[in-house]
């Protein structure tokens, strides 16, 4: 058990959408917590890894910092999302060995696992084929800081973790219909169309692919025990070990904003993996993590947030 308080943390992406509820929580326990701006660290560079270092002389790491989108950013620039989050990630966990942290968290993502994975997913079939292809680029660039952290730990004993958490959702989400995820799109989309009054709004897909969605304050949670209880080598999944079809998502969704038109399936448009539920014992054991937030409580806090928001969130 690591006590946070007091501790320097430093947490990259810590300005965004999971990161500011990450700090929150550190905040609470007494870290003394700092947030670097993209704007003044170029975490893709090891100009600006080093410069973060030197400015933030941190003891623990926790690095969430992404190029990250929904499946139509993820085909528009599969080799920006390769190459940023692999620099990112590798540039980080090297300068923060030689510079000799206590501990680094690197947080990974759910679309490291292959497209054909089982359910639900098992950490142990992390390695078991490739990735579904519209985020294999990002989902393989993350994946190899795994790599990286297991190959460090047995080296030079270097305390790295790493976490894959399942899709997030929350307030504070990134709205941008050209970059958001399914969750805040699908709100704003139907949201949209009530004010429009119109009759009918389009999702991609067939409605039939799953997802299981994990609420973001249960997610920073997660991080923060990990961050304090968790010292091992293998990856561990966060997530709320549930699923729920993108047909009965959009459903659920439409009857929390008020809309009452048709759904139409552009079924021209891919459904992504499959399916995506995880294995969540390993969490629950190695530090006493469950989410504790419903499903349909976390998208009406989601909904309410995102209405007296609207004008800020993009």
């Amino acid at each position: 058990m690591r006590d946070l308080q007091g501790k320097r943390v430093a947490v990259t992406g810590g300005a965004g959408f999971l990161g500011s509820h990450v700090v929150e929580r550190l905040t609470a326990c007494g870290a003394d917590v700092f947030v670097p701006r993209s704007r003044k660290y170029d975490l893709v560079t090891a100009k600006g890894v080093r410069s973060f270092y030197d400015d933030a002389d941190p003891q623990i790491v926790i690095h969430l910092a992404a190029r990250v989108g929904g499946i139509g950013a993820n085909r528009e620039n599969p080799g920006k999302y390769f190459y940023d989050n692999l620099m990112m990630g590798v540039q980080l966990i090297e300068e923060g060995r030689q510079r000799g942290i206590e501990k680094l968290v690197a947080v990974g993502t759910v679309c490291a696992y292959p497209k054909m994975t089982p359910v639900p997913f098992r950490e142990a079939d992390l390695w078991n084929g490739y990735p579904e292809e519209t985020n294999a680029p990002y989902g393989l660039a993350k994946k190899m800081l795994l790599v990286q952290s297991q190959a460090y730990r047995q080296q030079y004993g270097f305390d790295s973790i790493y976490l894959l958490p399942v899709n997030l959702y929350g307030p504070r989400d990134n709205f941008d219909p050209a970059s958001s995820h399914v969750i805040p799109a699908l709100i704003k989309k139907c949201m949209d169309a009530v004010d429009d009054g119109a009759a009918e709004i389009e999702v991609w897909g067939s409605g039939m692919a799953s997802r299981e969605f994990l609420y973001v304050d249960d997610c920073a949670e997660a991080i923060v025990l990990a961050t304090e209880r968790y010292e091992g080598a293998e990856p561990v999944n966060l997530g709320a070990g549930r699923e729920i079809t993108i047909r009965e998502l959009i459903e659920t969704i439409a009857g929390l904003t008020g809309f009452r038109g048709t759904i139409h399936w552009d079924t021209s448009k891919p459904d992504g993996q499959p399916r995506r539920c995880l294995d969540v014992s390993r969490a629950a054991e190695a530090f006493g993590f469950r989410a504790q937030t419903s499903f349909e409580s976390g998208l009406r806090r989601t909904i309410d947030w995102y209405r007296s928001n609207r004008q800020n969130a993009a």
